[in-house]
């Protein structure tokens, strides 16, 4: 195999440039930590964006797909396949019922998801969905829309129709917002790439009872929250209420590529044959996979462990703001989505703490995200916070 540069050089020549990419090339991943080409050991606490939420080749999600890799790789959605059943089964079953559709990415998710409101509003002529200010919905161009960050349409103008960003944790700024064109609201329940926002308690119960009163389809984009993210296996269980449609993605397939939209009851007719598809969607290995990621997360007691982790985790860092004052403001979290918010730009403590064998991730140039796989041991923690702990020292 080639040097880690060169790797580097030959993607640079071939792979459009639309990344920031750090100069390392990682070979192996196990649980919490992967390593690099020169032997380097990481803790990688943002597997993949949250990706590999079981960390890195989870034994029983890698068991569960060399036996369906040996089986069948591919069906045609045009045809059947078991897995596909068994996880749309799982998901319907551990969630709010209703039906679900398979595709490949947290933005073709919520795609769907805008595309079964638009359909749903279509009867009566409506169509405009509400968004949240600083919420992250994906990059084709519905969902670019939807978001509520001007940095990601930069570029992209003339955006659709019918999108209306709104101040996050308002709700009467929603209620003000709603006319008589207004199909949806749709809203992560915390913002990940926005800066860990948690929406609040009473937000969201008003929310609710707005949409059920205006008839407004409550769409949860809990692409980055759900899968025991957040200590429960999806982000809306904390706040005693119920989605109409809810997105999946990320953790899902615990490092392979799969996301789910789910509809609830009274909305599984309205998209028919020919409405929308994904020819990847909901394969055989990928639907295995997941199919084991959520298996080990009940077996293995993980809610339990990202809920007991993420009180762990931000206890420390709550004792390093109290050391460090000029440099933490604040923390936020839910479970193990964590978000330190700096007084200063974080992108010299990401470095810090890259080069001393951490990985983690800085949103809105001054948000750490910290993300750890909820499979995180407490040994694992402590070593991150000491990481911390010195980077700080270093400033």
């Amino acid at each position: 195999m080639p040097n880690a540069q060169e790797i580097i050089n030959l993607a640079n020549s071939y792979i459009l440039n639309t990344y920031k990419r750090v100069p390392v090339v990682f070979v192996k991943g196990r649980g919490s930590y992967v390593w690099d080409q020169d032997g380097k050991k990481y803790l990688d606490f943002f597997p993949g964006w949250a990706v590999s939420g079981l960390g890195h080749c989870h034994k029983s999600v890698v068991s569960s797909v060399i036996r369906q890799l040996k089986e069948i790789i591919h069906v045609s959605n045009n045809y059947y396949s078991y897995p596909q059943a068994v996880l749309a089964q799982k998901l319907s079953a551990s969630a709010f019922g209703g039906k679900v559709f398979f595709c490949n990415s947290g933005a073709e998710a919520n795609e769907a998801a805008i595309k079964l409101a638009r359909a749903y509003g279509s009867r009566d002529g409506r169509y405009k969905i509400i968004t949240m200010e600083k919420s992250f919905h994906g990059r084709t161009m519905a969902t670019l829309t939807a978001t509520g960050q001007e940095k990601v349409k930069t570029g992209f103008y003339p955006l659709l129709e019918g999108f209306t960003h709104v101040p996050f944790n308002n709700i009467d700024a929603v209620r003000n917002a709603v006319d008589e064109l207004t199909v949806a609201v749709m809203i992560e329940p915390i913002q990940g790439e926005g800066g860990i926002n948690i929406a609040g308690q009473e937000y969201m119960k008003e929310l609710r009872a707005l949409c059920k009163a205006k008839d407004l389809l409550l769409i949860l984009d809990e692409v980055q929250t759900g899968m025991g993210r957040t200590g429960k296996l999806f982000c809306y269980q904390h706040y005693g209420i119920l989605p109409d449609i809810m997105t999946l993605a990320k953790s899902l397939g615990a490092g392979l590529p799969i996301a789910a939209m789910m509809a609830s009851d009274r909305l599984v007719d309205v998209l028919k044959p020919g409405m929308h598809a994904s020819t990847f969607g909901g394969s055989p290995v990928v639907c295995a996979a997941s199919i084991a990621a959520l298996e080990a997360i009940n077996r293995d007691r993980l809610l339990a462990n990202a809920d007991r982790m993420g009180d762990y985790i931000v206890r420390g860092i709550q004792k390093l703001k109290k050391r460090f004052p000029a440099v933490i403001s604040s923390v936020r979290h839910k479970g193990l989505m964590i978000g330190v918010e700096l007084n200063i730009d974080g992108q010299k403590i990401i470095e810090q703490c890259f080069n001393m064998g951490l990985l983690i991730n800085c949103t809105q140039s001054n948000i750490l995200r910290i993300m750890p796989p909820i499979t995180v041991r407490r040994s694992e923690a402590a070593r991150a916070l000491k990481i911390l702990a010195n980077v700080m020292v270093s400033l």
